[in-house]
C-alpha cells in the first residue's frame, strides 16, 4: 500500500488530533500543517494523513467562524 501524499495548499485531516488542517510544508517526512481559520501549525507523519471531502473543510470553516464571532450556533 502506498502513503498518501498531500500537495502543497491541500486540507487534510490528520487522525492522530483529530484535526483538519491546510498543508503549508513539509520539513523532511513530516508535514506542517495549519487549522482552517489560521493559527499555529503543527507537524503530523505522512501515515496519520487523510484526504478530507471539500464538504468537511467548508464545515470545520464555519464552525471556526461561529467560534470567533462568539454567537452560539
Amino acid at each position: 500500500m502506498t502513503a498518501y501524499v498531500p500537495a502543497k495548499g491541500e486540507f487534510v485531516r490528520d487522525r492522530s488530533r483529530g484535526r483538519v488542517g491546510r498543508v503549508m510544508d513539509r520539513a523532511g517526512a513530516r508535514f506542517q500543517l495549519r487549522p482552517i481559520g489560521g493559527g499555529v501549525e503543527w507537524e503530523v507523519d505522512p501515515a496519520d494523513l487523510e484526504p478530507v471531502p471539500v464538504s468537511t473543510v467548508l464545515s470545520e470553516h464555519v464552525a471556526e467562524l461561529n467560534r470567533r464571532s462568539g454567537r452560539p450556533f
